[in-house]
């Protein structure tokens, strides 16, 4: 069996959003295989965190049936909120299958994976400024338009776990 190439796409995914969908795909590319790695599985029902780790796996999976992502080219793994540091991103590449690369945009995650021995892959923006979890969640807060921003498969799954009211529960004050 000859060694596949394969990347590691570390994120929240909270929400899955098109942006995340276009690194995929513009990762499948260059890569056999792609480890997508859900953190802060250990997190759910929060403001910065909404969904829990199943459900990200749940809209991540069905946004890239829809889009006709050949789903055995992805791996989905979860790990729990932990701090940023060289000895970490060594516990997570010995938690995936082998990787030849982290794919990220964030300098510190970067940092700590090139120290750790892995080739950092910086991909397209990709329009960030409206492509950010943090941007999609403040849209649901404010009851304005987020849908367009997420795979249909993504605002359906979130609609169907109420998950917009979720959220304004987690930035409810008692």
């Amino acid at each position: 069996m000859s060694e596949l190439r394969r990347a590691l796409i570390f994120g929240r995914f909270q929400p899955f959003h098109f942006g995340h969908l276009n690194v995929v795909k513009w990762a499948l590319n260059d890569f056999d295989e792609l480890v997508l790695l859900v953190g802060m599985a250990d997190e759910s029902h929060t403001l910065l965190n909404p969904f829990t780790a199943g459900e990200r796996i749940w809209m991540i999976r069905e946004a890239l049936k829809a889009e006709h992502v050949d789903l055995s080219r992805i791996i989905t793994a979860t790990v729990p909120t932990m701090s940023v540091y060289v000895g970490h991103a060594f516990y997570i590449i010995n938690l995936v299958p082998k990787v030849n690369a982290i794919i990220t945009r964030n300098p510190v995650i970067a940092q700590v994976f090139s120290d750790a021995g892995l080739e950092v892959i910086s991909p397209p923006e990709f329009d960030r400024s409206k492509y950010r979890g943090s941007h999609i969640r403040k849209l649901m807060l404010e009851d304005e338009e987020w849908e367009s921003l997420v795979p249909k498969t993504v605002a359906e799954i979130i609609h169907r776990l109420d998950g917009v009211d979720r959220l304004r529960r987690a930035a409810s004050r008692d």
